[in-house]
């Protein structure tokens, strides 16, 4: 347990990123208030601030086992709960169009709709003595002190209220997400705005809900995920979740979309470049009707390389950098963003530029793998540095190589797990795997069956 830092710290946004910035706060302030746009207590459904709750979301290893430091028992808990567990390297991963083969990693897949995993966190969080939910209130502004050097406040409109009040405060964190207006605020208090960085990837997710006649037709796999890639672009990522049910959305880069409408969501799935997802969900009873969720880039705001920043007032989160989604990063890098918060509290309060650049530490590595695979796609603009394109052209022949070599799979998924840094994948050992087992993909090439790609 922290020493008491303050009286009082709000949190600007209740989804992952606020639920687990609130937890550490909770370890060094008398009291933390969450403050909400949506109804938050007892909601395991998709939620009006979070549209693409409703779609597929992965929490890497390094999530799951943040999780279960900060709560401890949480993934025993969830697996009690009836959420799918399964090891991540053991998946049905699919890449170009080719089965990685399977390789046990030690590392936790934990597969739950997103709102029920964030429900699971919420739960623990609202149980902490010291936190109170401040549910559907808009977020009006910042309060600062005269001169806008301090940060003292949030100023909320509660829906059922009849006008502005302010919550005092002696921290607060935005964690509002890509929608976040802290460059504007900071611009009305005369502030530069954080410089950002764009990947323009104009991404669809469509997603529906199963239920299968017969589980045993995944043969005992949690996932089936054959991934976009620029040599197979359309994309997938089928999983069962609680409650007997199953999820499945497909993902579609550069403008191209699956339709919502019965037929043409089936008939999208046919044209994956794996039969996998169609053997399964063909016979399956669906549960809902299929809905859509537009992510047109990647998005990271600098305040790292801000000279000068507002007293008490930290952001995370997607605030800070959105990736994505494909890459299943963002709620484990909140996470991770957690601990800083939580090693910044045992020396006092945060300071907001240091905040910033230790966080930016976190966000790198995630941040390389996201834009570089985005930049893999010929279309997408932006700069390749030769490095870019040298990092691309390995991991195409490692993930290659992966169909053929165990301990290439394992490598890799403990890396893009956010468990081992990114200079495993180019040891020696791995290096010499990698040439040896790989060829790169070719555009348009026939893709082998999937018992064959897994021998």
């Amino acid at each position: 347990m922290n020493s008491q830092v303050g009286s009082r710290a709000v949190v600007l946004g209740g989804s992952m990123a606020g639920l687990l910035a609130a937890r550490v706060l909770a370890d060094a302030f008398a009291e933390v208030v969450i403050v909400d746009r949506d109804k938050l207590a007892d909601v395991t459904t998709a939620r009006r601030g979070v549209p693409q709750g409703r779609h597929v979301h992965g929490l890497l290893a390094r999530g799951q086992q943040i999780l279960d430091e900060l709560f401890p028992g949480f993934t025993t808990e969830a697996m009690a709960a009836g959420i799918p567990t399964g090891d991540l390297g053991e998946l049905r991963w699919f890449f170009n169009g080719l089965r990685l083969r399977p390789a046990s990693t030690g590392l936790v897949c934990v597969s739950a709709d997103r709102p029920v995993l964030e429900s699971h966190v919420r739960a623990r969080v609202a149980a902490l003595p010291n936190v109170r939910l401040a549910e559907e209130c808009d977020i009006v502004g910042l309060r600062t002190e005269p001169g806008g050097r301090r940060v003292t406040g949030a100023r909320i409109q509660r829906r059922a209220g009849s006008g502005e009040e302010t919550l005092e405060a002696d921290l607060v964190v935005d964690a509002t997400g890509r929608g976040s207006r802290t460059p504007a605020w900071l611009a009305e208090l005369g502030y530069a705005r954080p410089a950002e960085e764009r990947i323009k990837i104009d991404l669809t997710y469509t997603t529906r809900h199963y239920r299968l006649p017969d589980e045993s037709i995944l043969n005992g796999d949690l996932s089936i995920n054959p991934v976009s890639t620029p040599s197979h672009q359309r994309g997938a990522f089928f999983s069962r979740v609680q409650n007997g049910r199953s999820i499945l959305s497909l993902t579609g880069v550069l403008g191209d979309a699956a339709p919502t409408d019965p037929e043409g969501f089936l008939d999208w799935v046919r044209s994956l470049p794996v039969p996998d997802i169609y053997e399964v969900i063909k016979d399956a009873e669906p549960l809902d009707d299929a809905v859509s969720f537009h992510y047109p880039a990647s998005v990271r705001r600098r305040y790292d390389q801000l000279q000068e920043l507002p007293d008490r007032l930290l952001v995370l989160g997607d605030a800070a950098c959105s990736f994505n989604p494909v890459y299943g990063q963002g709620m484990t890098v909140a996470a991770q963003e957690a601990l800083v918060l939580s090693e910044h509290l045992r020396k006092g309060m945060p300071d907001p530029l240091v905040f910033g650049k230790d966080i930016a530490g976190v966000i790198e590595v995630p941040w390389q793998i996201s834009a570089g695979g985005d930049l893999g796609f010929p279309e997408v603009a932006g700069p390749r540095p030769p490095e870019v394109q040298m990092m691309n052209a390995y991991l195409a022949l490692l993930q290659s190589a992966a169909t053929r070599d165990g301990m290439v799979t394992r490598t890799f998924m403990r890396v893009a797990g956010l468990v081992d840094p990114p200079t495993e994948l180019m040891s020696p050992d791995m290096i010499y795997r990698v040439l040896k087992n790989g060829t790169p993909p070719r555009p348009g090439s026939a893709v082998p069956a999937p018992a064959e790609a897994a021998r």
